[in-house]
């Protein structure tokens, strides 16, 4: 068992997410955590995680499977609540970073007027988004997040609207740090955290977490699903300093689309435009590139 102590003598025994938690197999939020725990080195820290399949991931009480302090809050409040933890942690002299640990429908949806106010005021804590599309916990429906055609409990036929651009909301408040990560692009995913980490201010996270339940996929396939969603250029890898310098990390690399929709029945089982869906990720490539050309961030880190 590993351990680390801050200069106030504060230890953190294990990991993050511990054996005995609920999340089913193949679950990008556990990964993430994985990735999370590589990152810190086992550092102290806190997590503030609303209602969403994180909180569920404890298990009942009295027992936990998060090896560190962790609040519970509301879908609308958990960067209201980071903010007030962090901020007696300042007070404190404390230097562990407070993460909120969200989904998407306390992100895009229900949280976002706390998140935006934590934002522009630019408190000093990790906002993490995994980001499975959907209402993963509470019987897979639609939210904002879900990609444009893809079938969900409330969208059977299929959702007729895009997927919300939450990276361009974020990257508006001028905020130190945004950047997306990949379970599949492991260095990747690390660096950025550590660069999270090191930043002081308000910083953005998004996940492209699978999840098998509601993709409807396998889920020994859940870290192939994420490589291909960036090999075709779906998820773009980037990052984005102060609002205004980019950096992209990974180009996509030819793999077609139908690679990664093909192995999740929320695109087979309603009727998906694929071609207006890959002009969408043409128009978004073109634009970050057009950014990351126009205003590009310093030199010196690389993807995978």
């Amino acid at each position: 068992m590993t351990t680390a102590t801050t200069p106030n003598g504060e230890t953190r025994c294990g990991s993050v997410l511990r054996p005995g938690n609920t999340n089913c197999a193949g679950c990008g939020m556990s990964l993430g955590f994985q990735l999370l725990d590589q990152a810190l080195k086992s550092e102290p820290l806190t997590l503030v995680i609303p209602a969403c399949c994180g909180i569920v991931t404890a298990g009942a009480f009295p027992t936990t499977a998060y090896g560190v302090p962790t609040a519970a809050a509301t879908f609308a409040s958990s960067p209201a609540v980071a903010t007030g933890i962090s901020s007696i942690a300042e007070v404190n002299n404390e230097d562990h970073p407070v993460i909120c640990w969200a989904g998407d429908g306390g992100t895009y949806d229900i949280g976002l007027a706390t998140l935006s106010a934590a934002a522009e005021r630019n408190e000093n804590l990790i906002y993490v988004c995994y980001d499975n599309e959907i209402y993963g916990n509470t019987g897979g429906q639609r939210s904002s997040a879900t990609p444009e055609g893809v079938s969900t409990t409330t969208s059977p036929r299929g959702k007729i609207e895009r997927k919300k651009d939450i990276m361009g909301i974020m990257v508006a408040h001028r905020i130190p740090y945004a950047a997306t990560l990949s379970v599949a692009h492991h260095e990747d995913f690390i660096r950025k955290i550590e660069t999270a980490r090191a930043t002081q201010g308000f910083r953005f996270l998004l996940i492209h977490s699978p999840c098998p339940t509601g993709w409807k996929s396998e889920a020994d396939e859940s870290v192939d699903l994420i490589r291909y969603a960036v090999g075709c250029g779906l998820f773009p890898l980037y990052e984005v300093y102060d609002g205004m310098r980019y950096r992209i990390n990974a180009e996509p690399d030819g793999t077609p689309l139908e690679e990664y929709t093909s192995r999740q029945r929320r695109f087979t089982r309603s009727k998906v435009d694929f071609s207006a869906l890959q002009t969408n990720i043409d128009e978004q490539w073109r634009y970050l590139s057009e950014m990351a050309r126009a205003f590009p961030a310093d030199s010196g880190a690389s993807d995978e």
